[in-house]
């Protein structure tokens, strides 16, 4: 059982690693030590590395660091796309290599072989789209359409003049510094894609993370058959109660099914835990992308409207205290010469917090979830009515 449990280990090591990485800044980990993992792996691990750099090698070589990182934080590269071409490439290579030959098997059909060069297909159609099409660059030539398409609303959105550009910056848009132009509707620059996201590749980018969620459930569920059929075709339940005198129980026979599997199957057992884990963090980026785009708001506006909610909080809380304090100090005054009042009433009436005037998320772009929704797939800068638009 030593080599079972150390596997075991190893996966929930790099399961807790990638989760950090990938979603150690979520709300949900606040405070946690996901969350501080994630500090240390995307801030401290890289700054005490370059005190280490600099100590052994000098400055030299923490310069040639920084511009490497430069180069791979903050221009447009290719680093990430060749990255997600080897992990599907090396994944679905691994599986043909390990595990086609159990099908067709017991609980699998054989048509499988050909719906998952389908499946990988359509995957990297969906992945060339999004990151060479464009995401809705702002120009001198279409930036009145785009200012007259998207109204500003005045609260995170004020027209004023893009200083790199030159031109008026619509609402919605955001020049991007990585890609050095202004994107309409911009979400986020996506490194995976070498693109931004923007108001004509959402729908890819959106897209794109949905089927390649399901890939990875389908083939998770897949290899779970795979090894379901394994243990059928050669009895192993059977011969674990009958030879063996195993327990006929869930907890008496899973030790000895898990280290047989781990023995015979431990490929199908890895790509399948793998698989698991990229499915629950694409099934909360598509979760959350579907959220936004059922509300028409874009990730750099929900940063900016939490930005806005806090800081008018503080505002309230601020403007709140101050009437409490004043409305106080006019009782006391008024009060004066009237007798004092019981400890245990001035105790409650000191108690007593002001009410804070609650804050509203006034969005104006959200006009129904299926206005929405036709919004992302057609979007505005592709009807007619585009072309016909001029600001006032």
């Amino acid at each position: 059982m030593e080599v079972p449990w150390l596997l075991v280990a190893h996966g929930s090591v790099t399961a807790l690693v990638v989760v950090s990485f990938l979603c150690g800044q979520w709300p949900i980990f606040e405070g946690t030590f996901i969350q501080s993992i994630n500090h240390f792996l995307t801030f401290g691990a890289y700054h005490y590395l370059l005190r280490f750099v600099q100590a052994v090698c000098g400055t030299g070589a923490r310069d040639l660091v920084l511009g490497v990182e430069q180069y791979c934080c903050d221009r447009p590269n290719p680093i990430l796309q060749v990255f997600y071409v080897a992990i599907i490439g090396v994944t679905y290579f691994i599986i043909v290599q390990t595990s086609f030959e159990y099908i067709p098997g017991y609980y699998v059909s054989g048509w499988h072989r050909y719906f998952s060069i389908v499946a990988v297909a359509v995957g990297a159609i969906l992945f060339v789209l999004t990151s060479f099409s464009d995401p809705g660059t702002v120009t001198a030539e279409n930036v009145s359409q785009y200012v007259s398409a998207y109204p500003y609303d005045n609260i995170i959105f004020v027209e004023k003049e893009c200083s790199t550009c030159k031109i008026t910056r619509p609402a919605r848009a955001k020049h991007c510094r990585i890609c050095d132009k202004c994107v309409a509707r911009f979400d986020h620059h996506c490194g995976w894609m070498n693109n931004c996201i923007g108001e004509k590749n959402t729908r890819c980018f959106v897209a794109f993370l949905v089927w390649h969620f399901l890939i990875c459930v389908y083939g998770a569920v897949i290899l779970g058959f795979i090894l379901a059929g394994e243990l059928k075709e050669r009895k192993v339940i059977y011969i674990l109660t009958a030879y063996y005198g195993i327990d006929n129980s869930f907890l008496g026979l899973f030790p000895h099914v898990a280290q047989w599997l781990l023995a015979v199957h431990n490929t199908q057992i890895l790509l399948s835990v793998f698989l698991a884990i990229l499915a629950l963090l694409l099934g909360g980026f598509c979760a959350y992308h579907t959220h936004l785009c059922l509300t028409n708001t874009t990730t750099n506006e929900s940063f900016k409207w939490q930005d806005y909610m806090m800081w008018m909080k503080k505002e309230n809380e601020a403007k709140a205290n101050a009437a409490a304090l004043k409305a106080s100090m006019d009782s006391s005054n008024s009060e004066a010469h009237k007798a004092p009042p019981s400890k245990w009433k001035a105790f409650f009436v000191r108690s007593r917090r002001p009410s804070v005037e609650p804050v509203v998320k006034n969005n104006i772009y959200d006009r129904g979830m299926i206005r929405n929704m036709c919004e992302v797939i057609v979007p505005l800068s592709e009807r007619k009515s585009f072309s016909c638009r001029k600001s006032d």
